[in-house]
Order: structure tokens, then C-alpha cells, then sequence
């Protein structure tokens, strides 16, 4: 549980900071600042390595973000 926590706060801090990242153009691919400005929420976070694997969800829409750190981060639609 301290581990989601941490992920979670962590990912906070990385929705703020990646809203300064340019967005990708795709429409299946966003930044996590991107999509907490269109109301995704946190569902679930997991660690994988040195990384964390993200899911944001909207409604119907699902994206899974790859979490490197507060500046680098990689969000693609699951569904």
C-alpha cells in the first residue's frame, strides 16, 4: 500500500510537470497531464522494473501510462 502511495503522489507531481511536454499528435497517445485536463482519473498503478505502469480511466476510455519520472512520461489508449 505505501508503494501505491508513493506512486500515486508521485504521479501528481508528474501531471503538473508533463503538461509542459509537447503532446504527440496521436490521437491514441497523450501526456498524463493531458489527461488529467480531461478529467482521467488514477485507477491503478503497478511497478514493472524501475518504471511504474499507470491506468487512467474516463468512462468507456482507457489509457495505460508508462511512469519513468516526474519528466518523462508515455501514455497510449487501451481500448
Amino acid at each position: 500500500m505505501p508503494r501505491l502511495a508513493t506512486a500515486i503522489a508521485l504521479l501528481l507531481v508528474t501531471a503538473f510537470a508533463a503538461q509542459a511536454q509537447d503532446a504527440e499528435g496521436s490521437v491514441s497517445s497523450a501526456t498524463m497531464g493531458e489527461l488529467v485536463d480531461q478529467g482521467y482519473e488514477i485507477k491503478a498503478a503497478a511497478p514493472n522494473g524501475s518504471r511504474y505502469v499507470v491506468f487512467m480511466q474516463k468512462e468507456k476510455s482507457a489509457y495505460a501510462c508508462e511512469f519513468v519520472n516526474t519528466a518523462q512520461t508515455q501514455c497510449r489508449q487501451i481500448n
